[in-house]
């Protein structure tokens, strides 16, 4: 592909819509254009980065024996609201009626058109196992769409789901999967760690997310790790093992209410009673379905929202505004606590029911309690893990420590058990006649969001640094000057041996100066430069650079061919 038949508007000041390097260098590299919130415009340049993605994910998706389809992006509320997803998925969820009053959604997931499509074709335990999976575009009303392509409305997706009999046939599609998703990023250049994830919406037994660990501010979860035995888990699951030395009052004390004037945090509620943040409970107030929920904690500890919110079974969950404290607990913010606390459900961690006579807020301005124990100053609703991992602590499976990373997801899996078949009915006769719900799995790879997520970790000051798998094309050829004879024949000639190779080239033939030439090859950052000047012609050579590094090395005309071959097999 020759640069004036294309299209790649490259720009040269930095976008202030994008936070991140990965969606600067997207937009800055002519690679996308938004067109509204979270709604991206995939220009030529990134339509053959999705392409080349997508090959490589339909291959091996193909190897492991799963059978592509196409779904459509529209579905019938009704079946949403047989599983109850309708409601349970909540604003993310794009609703609208027909011409006829119909009720549809946009898909974001396809479980129950996937599930209604196998009720009415699978009905014998002969049928299975089966794997069907598309590329498909997918819209989820994000309430704060951002990053690039990262957390867009709209985007592309290649999902599949598994249906089988019993669950040591699902085991072994559940693996097959994994084994497939290891080999796609390997594939396409990436090193991931595959963790525990909570299920959320999705529902099921269990999940795990695929995730490109990042050394950038691009890292949009964190992931708890254990290096010595491998225990991985987003931050939102991650169970972890207390390592604070607690030392416990034997005897209950009475309760005494004290002033705290001034004193609201815990910072300085620890500063204003000489005491360590371990003694202190938090109580934060929450509204889940616009209902008042407390969540207690200890006071060096953070609530985990995620955990929160699946231990009320909540639809959507929000911190409760300083009016609200106010209405519920008679106090500002800072002074809440459960002693006395009416009408509020009280969802307590487990490490707050090991404590003796901590300090809580009295539900009163300026005030605090000293000396609460529970069971015996108040009752708790229900005793669930619901804090927050954090660095430091100590691993669940072993006596190591935990590590925080920071990564993105580009990939994730559910096994979803019996859920969705069991209420669209999906069932099928085993050998003995007798009727069972399909046991089903379903697994994600984002199609757009991770060849944003490979620029958070291929990139320098100059722009992108691609995988060659992924590349837009794998070489760049830079004749200097289009005015010059000698050059502009060498650079055909080049051209013409690579696409007969079937390597894939862009030549800039644009009458540009040289520095603008070498700005832009940077900033698209593909994978392998040839450059044709008059002093390298004159030897009879070009120049042939690797963007990843900073050699040059000058190659003869009639060897450029398998110079580049060779350059490239050591490549990313």
């Amino acid at each position: 592909m020759r640069w004036t038949q294309t299209y790649i508007p490259t720009l040269r000041q930095k976008q202030t819509e994008a936070e991140l390097i990965s969606h600067q260098l997207l937009l800055r590299g002519g690679y996308i254009r938004k067109l509204a919130s979270g709604i991206y415009l995939y220009l030529p340049l990134m339509q053959r980065v999705i392409e080349k993605f997508s090959r490589i994910v339909r291959e091996e998706m193909n190897r492991s024996g799963a059978i592509e389809i196409h779904m459509s992006v529209l579905c019938p509320a009704e079946i949403w609201q047989t599983t109850g997803r309708y409601m349970s998925v909540g604003k993310e969820l794009m609703r609208m009626k027909d011409r006829h009053e119909h009720e549809f959604v946009m898909c974001g997931t396809h479980e129950e058109t996937i599930t209604t499509l196998v009720r009415g074709e699978i009905k014998s335990y002969r049928q299975l196992p089966m794997n069907l999976y598309q590329i498909q575009v997918k819209f989820r009303d994000e309430i704060r769409p951002r990053f690039g392509l990262m957390r867009g409305r709209e985007f592309i997706m290649k999902d599949a789901y598994t249906f089988d009999a019993t669950q040591e046939s699902f085991d072994v599609s559940y693996g097959k999967m994994l084994d497939a998703y290891s080999r796609i990023f390997t594939r396409a250049g990436l090193e991931t760690v595959k963790v525990e994830s909570d299920t959320g919406a999705m529902g099921g037994k269990a999940a795990h997310e695929f995730m490109l660990l990042v050394e950038t501010d691009g890292g949009e979860e964190v992931i708890m790790i254990c290096d010595k035995c491998g225990y991985a888990a987003n931050r939102e699951k991650a169970t972890f093992r207390d390592t604070v030395k607690i030392k416990a009052d034997k005897e209950m004390k009475p309760t005494e209410v004290v002033d705290t004037p001034g004193a609201a945090t815990i910072e300085e509620v620890t500063a204003f009673l000489k005491v360590q943040p371990y003694q202190l409970v938090k109580t934060l107030l929450y509204m889940a379905d616009n209902k008042p929920a407390a969540a207690l904690v200890r006071g060096d500890r953070d609530v985990n929202e995620i955990k929160l919110k699946n231990a009320l079974g909540a639809i959507e969950l929000e911190l409760a505004t300083p009016a609200q404290i106010e209405e519920y607990t008679g106090a500002p913010v800072g002074f809440a606590g459960p002693v006395g606390l009416k009408d509020v459900p009280l969802i307590v961690d487990p490490m707050v029911t090991n404590l003796t006579n901590f300090i809580v807020g009295a539900n009163a301005d300026q005030q605090h309690i000293i000396n609460v124990n529970i069971d015996r100053d108040f009752k708790a609703t229900k005793v669930i893990d619901i804090s927050l991992a954090r660095e430091g602590d100590g691993c669940p499976m072993c006596n190591s420590t935990l590590d925080a990373k920071s990564g993105i997801e580009v990939g994730n899996t559910f096994q979803l058990g019996t859920k969705y078949s069991e209420a669209l009915g999906a069932k099928f006769l085993d050998a003995e006649g007798k009727e069972h719900p399909i046991i089903m799995g379903s697994y994600g790879i984002g199609i757009t969001r991770t060849p944003q997520a490979v620029l958070e970790k291929y990139f320098d000051e100059k722009g992108i640094i691609w995988p060659k798998t992924i590349a837009p094309y794998l070489v760049e050829i830079i004749p200097l000057s289009m005015d010059n004879k000698a050059q502009v024949e060498a650079a055909e000639k080049i051209y013409d041996q690579l696409t007969e190779a079937g390597i894939e080239v862009l030549m800039d033939d644009r009458n540009e100066r040289p520095g603008v030439k070498f700005n832009d090859a940077d900033l698209i950052g593909l994978p392998i430069r040839i450059t044709i000047g008059d002093k390298s012609l004159k030897e009879g050579k070009v120049e042939v650079k690797a963007r990843s590094e900073d050699k040059v090395e000058k190659i003869g005309l009639d060897s450029v061919v398998p110079a580049v071959v060779k350059l490239a097999e050591r490549l990313n």
